[in-house]
């Protein structure tokens, strides 16, 4: 009976209808996501580097701006063979996409002999935990046209806004442009924003032709297990429970978020102002000495060690500025808070 029935669940069209339905109503109801242009596959990971094997060749490159999660290091380069360079933002721009600095990238690239396939944007940005705007995505569409390149959108976190941002999918800007959609694609999954890491769906969605082709072939290797299928559709479906979640989900995020910086900066620490995300970015620039990679690591090191809190450097996500941190509040309580900023200031106030 169990060899019966898994494969009519992996067949099952309803898994991409309601999953299309659950991203319209997280991403906003002005776009649809027409559920023959999404791949559903073992979490977002997988989705990201098969959408790479199907774009790039091994040595091919992708443009990222800084600072970018780290994982992207691993999750795409180990296998495909792909490279991304690191197109740094400043801190003087609310570590914004660069449309200028993106340009000198691929020149810079182009005289190295390599070749570039695309752009990977992280939308909310992780780790800084800022949206795109309207126009941003606009500017990253016409560079892409210019450049006869692709754009990867990774939208994980779009769900988990928590400030007065607006975010736009990259999918409405297609809706509202019908040129170049097959050159856009958008990553999604349900680890963040529903919390169920655990379950591993991830969604690749594109109007490229080939490249739904191709990855419905390779996700042979990553598909979504039918288990999951069956017990996140009834959930999914439920348009009022999912609302409610997202709802409470939202505030519970903006009242840990504001009490954590609230302590930071009673330590005299400053946070780049966030909107989305499990994160806040930290700049604990004047901690460190020398000012460099050296003195950052060497601070992060005292604070694992000695507080016994993991942060990320900002070095791991490539970050240009000495002394940025990424800081994980979404797992604490708030009664935990004051314990936290009892050890960051045993180690700081040494520094």
């Amino acid at each position: 009976m169990l060899l019966l029935w898994i494969p009519k669940i992996l067949q099952r069209p309803e898994s991409k209808q309601i999953e299309a339905g659950f991203m319209s109503q997280v991403m906003g109801e002005k776009v649809s996501f027409d559920p023959s242009r999404m791949v559903l596959m073992s979490g977002a990971t997988p989705a990201i580097e098969v959408l790479c094997f199907c774009l790039a060749d091994h040595g091919n490159a992708l443009l990222v701006p800084t600072p970018y999660y780290p994982g992207f290091d691993r999750d795409i380069r180990w296998r495909t063979g792909i490279d991304l360079i690191p197109v740094h933002c400043r801190s003087s721009d609310a570590f914004m996409v660069d449309i200028a600095a993106l340009a000198q990238a691929f020149s810079e690239a182009r005289k190295r002999g390599q070749k570039v396939r695309g752009i990977l944007i992280s939308n909310p940005s992780n780790p800084v935990g800022n949206i795109l705007s309207r126009e941003m995505l606009h500017s990253v569409l016409d560079f892409a046209r210019e450049k006869n390149i692709h754009v990867i959108s990774d939208e994980i976190f779009a769900g988990s806004n928590y400030g007065g941002e607006e975010f736009v999918s990259f999918a409405e800007i297609l809706d509202e442009e019908d040129a170049d959609r097959d050159r856009v694609h958008i990553i999604y999954g349900l680890s963040k924003d529903l919390s169920v890491p655990g379950f591993r769906l991830g969604v690749l969605y594109s109007f490229n032709e080939n490249v739904l082709e191709a990855s419905k072939k390779l996700t042979r290797f990553c598909s979504a297990s039918a288990p999951t299928q069956s017990l996140l559709v009834p959930m999914l479906s439920d348009t009022g429970f999912i609302k409610y979640y997202m709802r409470t989900n939202r505030e519970r995020l903006r009242k840990v978020f504001d009490l954590f910086v609230a302590g930071l900066e009673q330590l005299g620490i400053k946070c780049m102002n966030s909107s989305a995300g499990m994160y806040c970015w930290v700049d604990m620039s004047k901690f460190i000495c020398p000012y460099n990679e050296k003195g950052e690591l060497e601070l992060w090191e005292k604070l694992l060690n000695v507080a016994k809190i993991n942060m990320t450097p900002g070095s791991a996500c490539h970050c240009i500025e000495p002394g940025w941190f990424r800081c994980c509040f979404s797992t604490l309580a708030e009664k935990d808070i004051p314990l936290v900023m009892e050890r960051i200031r045993n180690v700081v106030e040494r520094s």
